[in-house]
C-alpha cells in the first residue's frame, strides 16, 4: 500500500514541482523591470528640463523628465566620445584603463589591458542576469562590440545624411603641414534632408518601436544610441523653422578669457580645426551655428517622443527603467571655440535622466554626479546583485532619499593624468605638469577667472587635490587620438610608440 502511494505521489510531486518553476519564471519576468537605454550624442544641457536656453523647444524631455529625476549637474569621465562611452559601459575610470582616446569597440577588452580583459561590459552584465539584450545605433564608439548584444541592429556609418553641396569647416587657409597635424573637422550646417524619416536617428527609432510590440521570455535591455546632435549640424527645414535668427541668443563669452589658462590647458583647446568664436562673431555665423544646433535638439526631441509613445503604448509601460545620457557636453562659442575636448564645465558637463517604476516623478538633483554612476544605478534598480568591478556609485539612494548631496562630487580626465574635480559649488583642474585651474561657480559661472594662485581659496584647493585619481595607467596601446597633436605627443612621450590610426566612421572630429 505504501510503494503504490509512493509510486502515485512521485509524479504528482513531480508535476508540482514543474509548475512551481513555470510560475517562478513567470513571476521572473514579470517582475524584472526592463531596461531602455539612451545615449544621445554630444548633447549638452541646454534642453528645456536643465537650462532651458534660448526658449529651446524641447517637450520629449520635459516628458521624461516629468516621469523621474533629472540630473542638472552631471558630468562625463572624459570629455570625447571614445573614453566617455567606453568608461559608461566598463564601469571603470579611464585613469583606471588606459583608454583615454579612441579605441575600436573589440579592443577595449582584450588581454593586452590588464584592467578590462575580463571586463563584463554593462548590457553582458544584464544578460548574465537573465535579461535579452538588444541595441541599435551609437552606443559604444562606433556601435559595439561583436556579440554584446544578442540583437544588434548596427549603426549606419559616418553622421550624415550629407548634401551634395556642402560648409565644411576648414580654418587651416593654405597651410598643408597644420592641416596633417590636426586632421579634418566634420563641422557644417544647415537644412538637410526634405523629411525626418531619411535620418539614421528615424530608423533607428522605428527598430525600437517595432521591438517593444514583440513577446518576450525574458526581461529585456534595450539600448538606443541617436547620432544627432553629432555634427554636422544638419536636420530638415521644418526644425530650423522653430528658431527665427532674430530670437536665438548666444551664450556667454569672453574675449580675453583664455589669458590666465595653462600651457597644457591652451594646447588642449588648440582646435584650429573647429570655428573660433571671433570667426563666428565677425562672420556672422555664430547665430546660425547655435539655430542648427538647437533644430538638432528638436529633432532628437522628436524621435525622443516617438520612443516614448512606443513604450507607452506596449505592454512594457508600466515594468521599464528609462535612462538618458549623452557622452559629454558641447561648447557652441563658449572658451573661444565650437568643441567639446576641454575639462571646463561647457565640456563636461551633459544630460543624465532615470524614469523607473519605484523613482520619484519630476524630482530634479543639482548635486554634481558622475556618468560613472549609470552601471551601479541600473543594477540596484534592476535590483540585480552589484557588480564588485564597478567604480562608480548608485545613485538610487540619492534619487529615493537625498542621501550623499552635499558629498558628491565629479572627475573628468582628459588624456593621461589631466583631471578637473566638481564638487558643490568648485571646479578644480590640475593638469600633468602640475599646473592647476580652480573656479568658485558661485561668482563665476563661465569660469572666467582662473583663481587657482588665490590664496584665499588654499584650503579648497588642498582639499580637492584629494580626490584626484591615485590611478593614471599609460596609454592603451589601442586607444589612439590622432585628431589632435597634444595627445598624439603625449602618448608617444608616455608609451614610447606612435598612435595607430583609428577607424574615423564614428570618431569625433
Amino acid at each position: 500500500m505504501r510503494i503504490t502511494l509512493l509510486i502515485l505521489l512521485v509524479p504528482l510531486l513531480f508535476i508540482l514541482s514543474c509548475k512551481n518553476q513555470e510560475q517562478q519564471v513567470v513571476k521572473d519576468i514579470t517582475t524584472k523591470p526592463n531596461v531602455l537605454f539612451i545615449a544621445v550624442d554630444d548633447l549638452n544641457n541646454w534642453i528645456s528640463p536643465i537650462q532651458n536656453f534660448s526658449n529651446v523647444k524641447t517637450p520629449n524631455f520635459d516628458r521624461l523628465s516629468k516621469m523621474g529625476v533629472t540630473f542638472t549637474n552631471a558630468h562625463v569621465q572624459a570629455p570625447l566620445c571614445g573614453p566617455s562611452r567606453a568608461s559608461i559601459m566598463t564601469g571603470l575610470r579611464p585613469s583606471t584603463t588606459g583608454i583615454y582616446g579612441m579605441t575600436p569597440d573589440n579592443k577595449i577588452r582584450r588581454e593586452g589591458n590588464p584592467a578590462t580583459k575580463d571586463i563584463r561590459f554593462l548590457p553582458e552584465y544584464f544578460e548574465d542576469n537573465g535579461y535579452y539584450t538588444m541595441g541599435i545605433g551609437k552606443l559604444f564608439h562606433i556601435h559595439a562590440p561583436d556579440s554584446v548584444f544578442n540583437e544588434s541592429g548596427g549603426r549606419v556609418k559616418g553622421f550624415g545624411p550629407y548634401p551634395k553641396k556642402r560648409f565644411v569647416w576648414d580654418g587651416f587657409g593654405t597651410s598643408k603641414s597644420k592641416k596633417e597635424k590636426y586632421g579634418r573637422t566634420s563641422t557644417d550646417w544647415g537644412a538637410f534632408p526634405e523629411q525626418d524619416s531619411l535620418m539614421p536617428d528615424h530608423q533607428s527609432v522605428n527598430w525600437v518601436a517595432e521591438r517593444l510590440q514583440r513577446n518576450y521570455d525574458e526581461p529585456f535591455f534595450m539600448g538606443l544610441g541617436f547620432l544627432r546632435v553629432h555634427v554636422p549640424l544638419y536636420v530638415p527645414q521644418k526644425w530650423f523653422d522653430l528658431y527665427p535668427l532674430e530670437d536665438i541668443q548666444t551664450p556667454p563669452y569672453k574675449s580675453d578669457d583664455l589669458n590666465d589658462i595653462p600651457p597644457v590647458g591652451m594646447q588642449i583647446n588648440d582646435l584650429p580645426m573647429m570655428p573660433s568664436t571671433e570667426w563666428a562673431k565677425d562672420s556672422g555665423e555664430w547665430k546660425k551655428i547655435v539655430q542648427a544646433y538647437l533644430a538638432c535638439m528638436s529633432y532628437v526631441d522628436y524621435e525622443l517622443g516617438r520612443v516614448l509613445d512606443a513604450l507607452e503604448s506596449s505592454k512594457y509601460a508600466d515594468n521599464t527603467i528609462i535612462v538618458l545620457w549623452s557622452d559629454h557636453g558641447y561648447r557652441l562659442g563658449e572658451k573661444g571655440t565650437f568643441a567639446k575636448h576641454a575639462l571646463w564645465e561647457t565640456a563636461t558637463k551633459a544630460p543624465l535622466l532615470f524614469a523607473a517604476p519605484n523613482l520619484p516623478k519630476g524630482k530634479k538633483i543639482t548635486a554634481p554626479v558622475e556618468m560613472l554612476s549609470i552601471y551601479p544605478t541600473l543594477l540596484e534598480l534592476s535590483g540585480l546583485p552589484a557588480y564588485k568591478r564597478n567604480e562608480g556609485n548608485s545613485l538610487v539612494a540619492m534619487m529615493e532619499n537625498n542621501e550623499g548631496l552635499n558629498e558628491a562630487r565629479a572627475i573628468t580626465t582628459y588624456g593621461m593624468n589631466n583631471h578637473a574635480i566638481k564638487t558643490n559649488g568648485y571646479r578644480y583642474i590640475q593638469y600633468e605638469d602640475g599646473t592647476e585651474e580652480f573656479y568658485n561657480h558661485s561668482l563665476d559661472s563661465n569660469e572666467w577667472y582662473n583663481e587657482a594662485n588665490n590664496p584665499k581659496y588654499k584650503s579648497e584647493i588642498e582639499a580637492l587635490k584629494a580626490l584626484l585619481p591615485n590611478v593614471n595607467s599609460k596609454w592603451d596601446s589601442e586607444s589612439n587620438y590622432t585628431f589632435q597633436p597634444y595627445f598624439v605627443e603625449q602618448k608617444m612621450r608616455v608609451n614610447g610608440k606612435e598612435n595607430k590610426p583609428v577607424d574615423v566612421i564614428g570618431a569625433d572630429r
